[in-house]
């Protein structure tokens, strides 16, 4: 067919950044529109958190996606469904139980991107020559970068400009996820058009579902069978213990009030800091920690990235206790914090792709992700609690102490491959 011809150029980058927009969104815009429209701490970081739950169980319907339809029909109609339950949102904001029914859809919205996810992932790996897939490894995670950039930083920094044009928080937010979802219909336009439509790419018969299941438990089982996995998944739940819950409550730290102990920033300011200095910083930390690895393996790096990841979180004790004014010094904090995480999180990353090796390594990598989920949600529903009864000021110690417990795991590691040169 002619869409056969298009150069992948033409749709890796537009796919993957649609793959992390509503991520994102459900992570971190949706964090920043509650605070400023009077969410209590708590509620915020509770049900955000309990958001993670579709990327952790999403493992259990992959089966589905590849049994019925295609990937490209998933695709395309997540992204319809995606716009849907954005605009959903928006129209839920202005009653008096916004919080509740924006909740709602926001669960929607949360299955509609974890199915996006499988569905793009394995068209990707149909649609690409191997030598391709290796050659847009970078594209597609350049991309995905972007959509955090225009999260994290445009559309905060836009809801804040919108806040002082029209005077109104909710009618701000309104047109931001009404906008966005605009953005989401023109996608999926857009790919229905561009995607290739390939042979590789067709629907399973249902008459072949016993195999896949079957396939698909015994691909499960084996993961849990892999030497020393008790070990490796206690690790990659508390690696990221601290950051799932400074990654609640930071955000909510920078536009608190400055009598209740927070900086007091408007939103049009904390975008910025977060959504261009902060994502900046993680994406140069992320290169750097990749090519660390490269050079000496995960076994050298490993200790000294966790504690690249977690002794920076020092910057928000400091923060809280200092609370400068100065515009430059908390963008040298946040700049030096998700420097530290991006070169910390590389380590992760590849540990991963180390517990995954092997038979079934797409499979056990996806198990991998979701215990990942698990470890941002379980710490991330209880940090707003845990804020509210201690204060900034020592929540930010406590995740300080939630540092700690991921190394006392690394003496039962058997990390004998090393990554990169041997």
């Amino acid at each position: 067919m002619k869409n056969k011809s298009f150069h992948p150029w033409a749709w890796v980058p537009s796919l993957y950044f649609a793959q992390g927009l509503p991520n994102v969104v459900v992570m971190s815009v949706a964090v920043v529109m509650y605070q400023r429209m009077g969410v209590p701490n708590r509620d915020i970081a509770l049900y955000t958190s309990l958001l993670n739950i579709p990327w952790v169980i999403k493992p259990l319907w992959s089966p589905v996606v590849d049994i019925l339809k295609t990937k490209r029909w998933w695709i395309l109609v997540m992204e319809l469904l995606i716009g849907a339950a954005l605009a959903g949102v928006a129209f839920s904001l202005s009653g008096p139980f916004f919080f509740r029914m924006s909740m709602a859809v926001m669960v929607l919205l949360a299955f509609s991107s974890a199915t996006h996810d499988i569905a793009i992932d394995g068209f990707y790996m149909l649609a690409l020559s191997p030598f391709r897939q290796s050659s847009f490894i970078g594209v597609r995670t350049i991309f995905y970068r972007v959509a955090m950039i225009s999260g994290q930083g445009a559309l905060v920094m836009l809801a804040g400009r919108m806040e002082k044009l029209t005077g109104n928080v909710t009618h701000a937010w309104m047109l931001i996820f009404a906008t966005v979802a605009g953005v989401f219909w023109v996608l999926a336009g857009y790919h229905s058009f561009i995607l290739p439509r390939k042979e590789s790419d067709s629907q399973t018969g249902m008459r072949e579902l016993r195999n896949v299941m079957h396939e698909f438990f015994e691909t499960f089982v084996s993961f849990f069978r892999k030497k020393n996995i008790v070990a490796a998944i206690i690790f990659l739940l508390l690696y990221r213990l601290a950051e799932s819950q400074l990654m609640k409550i930071a955000p909510l730290f920078m536009l608190g009030k400055y009598e209740e102990g927070g900086l007091g920033l408007e939103t049009e300011v904390q975008g910025f800091i977060y959504g261009t200095v902060g994502v900046v910083a993680l994406v140069t930390g992320g290169v750097t920690g990749g090519i660390a690895i490269a050079h000496k393996g995960l076994k050298f790096w490993l200790l000294p990235m966790m504690l690249a990841m977690n002794l920076p979180d020092v910057v928000y004790v400091y923060l809280s206790y200092v609370r400068p004014e100065q515009l430059w010094l908390l963008q040298a904090a946040v700049a030096v914090e998700q420097f530290g995480f991006g070169f910390g999180f590389a380590a992760y990353l590849l540990f991963m792709i180390y517990v995954s090796d092997g038979m079934h390594k797409t499979s056990h990598y996806a198990i991998c992700t979701a215990f990942m989920a698990l470890g941002l949600m379980l710490p991330g529903m209880a940090a707003g609690w845990i804020q509210e009864c201690l204060g900034y000021r020592l929540f930010f110690l406590w995740v300080m102490i939630c540092t700690l417990p991921a190394f006392f795991i690394l003496p039962f590691l058997n990390i004998d491959r090393g990554f990169g040169r041997k």
